[in-house]
């Protein structure tokens, strides 16, 4: 378990319907240039296909754009819908990418959110967690071994299968959770990382340390190792200066990010009440299901899924939900990494601790300066005086 926690963002992205989505899209790169700039160790960006707001349908394509705008964030398919592609090519395009950003790739795996998405190619929802199985084992096999597959189910063939290249880096690799074991289960029979989305859901809030039970049961089982440090929990918080800005802020968006899954998207572990902007807003903060506020109120939310993950884990993922606009934004994440980062990174209590010591001793240090500075006055007046009476003196 590593003492510092990693921070990142989820970019969905979520967008309203209507607006440019070319703009839109490029924004969404900007943010990611400007998490680097703050810090920031993670991104990951969404497949969707369906319903207007999310609007990335390859998380490929937005690493790939955004990978020479960054320096050293890693970026990550948050996630690939396993259940909608042959598992060759998946393993492919990472390991394309794992070269051209020389090791700075991630893979996050997933069924399939939306199913408005799985209907347009003829895919039941019912079945996805089950591809998601058969094509978890498939990348797994391809990219730890250079053993051919063959493989048949009712989607995919393959015959022989197998990677002509192989990985630059040993990049991470993680599946996805909202409240179900499914990810748990395979995160730990393939001994990955987990990305718990819907960890500040009332289920998925509950579920957390379940689901870290569950990836130890199954590890052991299969002989696998894992660790806390891969697990990653996906949550909400828009920061500002004070709570009565953050507030004014959000109701920038957050009507829109509401109505979706209120009415839109049928994902109904994302399902929330709420009216107006302002029960939607005590809705987030008074279930505990993200923040909207201060700095300190962020800290609270980590520190409250610390605990109830009963053992701690490694990075905190903000769910990009577009609630504010840019420039609000772009202030919160930086609040955030300028407030919330240090305190769960080791690096809060030195700076404090220095100051109280410097505090404390500051008393007797400034009577030994004041009586220095004295005394070096008193010095250079006796010298001035020497040397006027040495010039003043008359000649025998």
């Amino acid at each position: 378990m590593t003492d510092r926690m990693r921070f990142g963002i989820f970019l969905a992205p979520f967008h309203k319907p209507g607006i440019n989505p070319t703009l839109a899209l490029e924004q969404d790169l900007e943010l990611v240039e400007w998490l680097d700039r703050c810090d920031y160790d993670e991104g990951w960006f969404g497949e969707h296909h369906s319903a207007g707001s999310e609007i990335s349908a390859s998380p490929e394509i937005m690493i790939a754009s955004a990978a020479p705008r960054t320096r050293r964030i890693k970026l990550g398919t948050g996630v690939v819908s396993v259940s909608y592609h042959n598992p060759l090519w998946v393993a492919e395009k990472i390991v394309q990418l794992d070269h051209l950003t020389r090791g700075r790739v991630m893979l996050g795996l997933g069924p399939g959110s939306l199913p408005t998405d799985a209907t347009m190619i003829g895919l039941s929802q019912k079945d996805t967690r089950g591809l998601l199985a058969d094509g978890l084992d498939i990348i797994t096999r391809l990219l730890r071994s250079d053993e051919p597959i063959t493989f048949e189910n009712d989607r995919w063939v393959l015959k022989d299968a197998r990677l002509h290249l192989r990985p630059y880096s040993n990049f991470d690799l993680a599946t996805a959770a909202v409240a179900s074991p499914t990810g748990p289960k395979l995160a730990g029979k393939y001994g990955t990382g987990l990305i718990s989305i819907g960890a500040t859901t009332a289920a998925g809030f509950a579920a957390l340390a379940l689901h870290w039970d569950v990836i130890e049961e199954e590890a052991k089982h299969h002989n696998q190792q894992v660790d806390r440090s891969k697990w990653r929990l996906v949550g909400l918080c828009h920061i500002a200066e004070t709570m009565e800005q953050a507030r004014r802020d959000v109701e920038y968006g957050i009507e829109h990010w509401f109505n979706y899954f209120q009415e839109i998207a049928a994902f109904p572990q994302m399902s929330m009440p709420g009216q107006n902007a302002k029960e939607m807003i005590d809705f987030i903060n008074d279930s505990g299901f993200g923040a909207i506020g201060t700095p300190e109120m962020c800290r609270a939310q980590i520190d409250r899924l610390w605990k109830q993950s009963n053992g701690g884990f490694g990075a905190y993922l903000m769910l990009a939900h577009n609630w504010a606009n840019f420039d609000a934004t772009r202030r919160s994440y930086e609040l955030i990494a300028r407030e919330v980062f240090p305190h769960f990174q080791g690096q809060h209590m030195s700076t404090m601790t220095a100051a109280m010591r410097a505090q404390k001793m500051r008393p007797e240090l400034a009577e030994i300066h004041a009586k220095a500075v004295e005394t070096a006055q008193e010095t250079y007046a006796a010298e001035k005086a020497g040397r006027s009476h040495s010039v003043t003196e008359p000649a025998e």
